[in-house]
């Protein structure tokens, strides 16, 4: 139902100056300018650029031109580090993490979201977190390691990462805390973040239902994460990292529906982030007699 204010002043709504970008992901099967053009038309404050075979994500010259050309900044960069990517910018698990730094600083992105290593890369997780210290010392752009999740096989756990799926008792400065992951190995989001303190700088926000081996980035509301406690709880607590929408859509059957939900992931997000965000860390935003969420005065 579209609101109806009778030509009264629209009521503000204020915002947490966290930026809310869509990860190109959520775009998938269609490919990273769809990533773009969606941002734009839709008002995300950004993309994330998940790295993968798809031959744009991995072009720096390419990620330039859609920035400028859709005037929707890059905000973070996705090493590729999932099974599917082991062969992009190289099989050399440091190097896809120099890579990754380097097009973030040329495209002037704050944050690399890197995975834990994967057991059997034994050296690369033996140097994991003194290496990515090292490599932190010598930039302003965060490695934000990422929370993962344990496979299950009958009923036991199979650990795939070094030193371990969960980054909240390792020594890793910056954290990136994915919603779809806590219900995959059952974790209890609001714990880890509050466990996490200033270490969380990132978050992939999606929802689960904790479907066994099943990492299903739902939109947010449609799981049982507590995704609208969750970004109520940053906007209270000043949160001013980055909330990247990382859902689903490939069973949309068309651009309309994957946009739609797209717009209400988006919708989801600023509205519980207005639910409890001081002023002094807001911006102001207004609900338009269509229905829009919009900064005031723009």
């Amino acid at each position: 139902m579209t609101p109806q204010h009778n030509g009264a002043v629209p009521p503000a709504i204020r915002v947490p100056d966290a930026p809310i970008t869509l990860s190109t992901a959520s775009v998938y099967p269609e490919k990273v300018p769809s990533a773009f053009e969606i941002a734009a038309l839709l008002g995300y404050d950004g993309v994330e650029i998940m790295v993968s075979t798809d031959a744009s994500s991995q072009d720096l010259n390419v990620l330039r031109r859609l920035s400028d050309y859709h005037q929707v900044p890059i905000r973070s960069i996705h090493a590729p580090c999932l099974l599917l990517t082991q062969r992009v910018w190289g099989r050399e698990p440091w190097g896809k993490l120099v890579r990754s730094k380097e097009v973030a600083e040329a495209l002037g992105a704050d944050v690399v979201v890197v995975h834990p290593p994967f057991r059997w890369q034994r050296e690369y997780a033996r140097e994991f977190v003194q290496g990515l210290a090292r490599m932190q010392d010598e930039t302003d752009v965060l490695f934000a390691v990422e929370n993962m999740f344990p496979l299950k096989a009958r009923g036991a756990e199979a650990g795939m990462y070094a030193p371990d799926w969960n980054p909240v008792n390792q020594d890793y400065p910056y954290v990136t805390l994915d919603l779809s992951h806590t219900a995959v190995s059952g974790s209890d989001a609001m714990d880890m973040a509050g466990r996490l303190g200033e270490r969380l700088r990132h978050v992939h926000l999606a929802d689960g239902v904790g479907v066994t081996n099943k990492d299903e980035h739902l939109v947010p509301g449609r799981g049982n994460q507590p995704c609208g406690p969750f970004l109520e709880r940053l906007a209270a607590d000043g949160y001013r990292g980055h909330i990247v929408l990382e859902v689903n859509t490939r069973r949309a059957n068309s651009r309309a529906e994957r946009m739609e939900d797209l717009a209400e992931a988006l919708a989801f997000a600023r509205l519980h982030l207005a639910a409890a965000a001081p002023d002094e860390q807001a911006r102001t935003w207004e609900v338009t007699p269509g229905g829009e969420i919009s900064p005031r005065g723009a």
